[in-house]
């Protein structure tokens, strides 16, 4: 589940690079543009010099504006160059209007690496949270020679019955904080809002018909990059079999554990998540 963090004000300066991709300056050197990828336009944020570049994957409904913002302001922009981005339709990447075929979480994952490809990164890392997390599993998976290292939090490879009952308590939206909905209505618009969510969890539930509930189960042994699993051990969104499932059977991988860590521990342990990830890229 995504996180909002408000909106940022932006600059005036205005760069139009042609129908396919406009850019927007702001917020301390922060570009934002929109690229064509696979018959969308795809929304991405980009701050940073380093050679080593990172693409941040949001939640469920999440976006740039909504997810990433400590780690776009904060994360090291001499060592490394971060892209963050819309899946499309979520956030600013709309049209086209979010569906949830069966195949969802690939088709993710193949416009997220082609979009890194497009904007000129051969190779690069990813951090993917919640569903951005499983996203970044299938495209390490499926393209081990572009994915430098990946760390994933908040994230699962299949759908337990668990799961399911955690998804189906928080399908109405009028039960969430009132914190929670206005940043969604914001987003997405009151009448548009509770349906997005809606068709989330049935998206989501549909896995659970799949032998084992695998939402990618099957990929997790053709994953080659050095892996960290993040948790947070009062996630209310992800029990804790989850990431011990991951660490098993991704090859190599670390887990870090969060004492106090809840399923938004990049946004509430913002400083601590970063040096950790920075640490974990650098080595």
């Amino acid at each position: 589940m995504s996180a909002f963090l408000g909106r940022r004000l932006r600059a005036c300066t205005h760069i139009d690079k042609g129908p396919m991709k406009t850019i927007h300056l702001y917020w301390s050197s922060i570009t934002s543009g929109r690229q064509r990828v696979n018959g969308v336009d795809l929304h991405y944020e980009q701050t940073g010099r380093g050679k080593h570049a990172v693409l941040l994957l949001p939640g469920a409904l999440g976006s740039t504006q909504t997810d990433f913002g400590p780690q776009l302001k904060s994360l090291n922009k001499d060592r490394f160059t971060v892209v963050a981005w819309d899946p499309r339709g979520y956030g600013s990447s709309r049209p086209p209007d979010r569906d949830f075929p069966p195949d969802f979480f690939e088709r993710d994952a193949k416009d997220a690496v082609d979009l890194m490809k497009a904007v000129g990164f051969a190779k690069f890392s990813l951090l993917g949270w919640s569903d951005g997390g499983i996203t970044a599993l299938i495209a390490a998976a499926r393209n081990p020679g572009l994915i430098s290292k990946m760390v994933i939090w908040g994230s699962n490879a299949y759908i337990s019955q668990q799961d399911l009952d955690i998804y189906n308590a928080i399908r109405d939206v009028s039960q969430w904080s009132a914190r929670m909905q206005q940043s969604m209505e914001e987003m997405y618009g009151a009448e548009l809002f509770p349906k997005l969510w809606e068709a989330w969890v049935d998206g989501i539930a549909q896995y659970s018909h799949r032998p084992g509930g695998s939402i990618c189960i099957e990929l997790l042994p053709l994953i080659t990059c050095p892996t960290l699993i993040v948790h947070g051990e009062k996630d209310p969104m992800v029990p804790s079999f989850h990431p011990q499932y991951l660490l098993k059977r991704i090859r190599g991988s670390q887990l870090h554990l969060m004492p106090e860590g809840k399923h938004n521990l990049h946004l509430r342990f913002a400083a601590e998540f970063n040096k950790i990830v920075e640490d974990f890229l650098d080595n």
